[in-house]
């Protein structure tokens, strides 16, 4: 059974895309740590991030740092924070986060509400950065 990341890849599940390519695809996470958190995932669908194999995993990386790139430039942020965790999402995945401290990046933060509109105004400038 595919998991809810397949079907967002597969236009099964609405997101807030930023970039996608022929074996990735980053698109805003729903439940935000901080304005602009993306999640970058691997059109391979594959439960843990190092099951992948090495050039796919390194491919991954560069893809998921012209993503951070865009994020810094366009978020007000000191760094954009990289996170593997989760076990909710049998697909592996990257967190990006923007950030301006270490507490920035603490999962049991409050998740913050965002309306569509602020959520496609962010996908929009990132995406206009890459």
């Amino acid at each position: 059974m595919p998991t809810i990341f397949t079907k967002i890849v597969n236009g099964e599940i609405p997101c807030y895309k930023i970039a996608e390519d022929d074996r990735f695809f980053a698109f805003l996470d729903i439940n935000p740590l901080a304005k602009g958190h993306t999640l970058v995932i691997p059109k391979q669908e594959t439960d843990y991030l190092f099951d992948l194999d090495d050039q796919l995993l390194a491919d991954m990386n560069v893809f998921a740092k012209k993503i951070a790139v865009a994020q810094k430039k366009v978020i007000p942020c000191k760094r954009v924070g990289v996170a593997v965790l989760g076990l909710e999402v049998p697909h592996a995945h990257i967190h990006l986060i923007p950030m301006n401290s270490e507490a920035d990046v603490n999962f049991s933060n409050p998740k913050l509400k965002l309306a569509s509109e602020e959520f496609e105004e962010i996908a929009g400038l990132i995406r206009t950065e890459l």
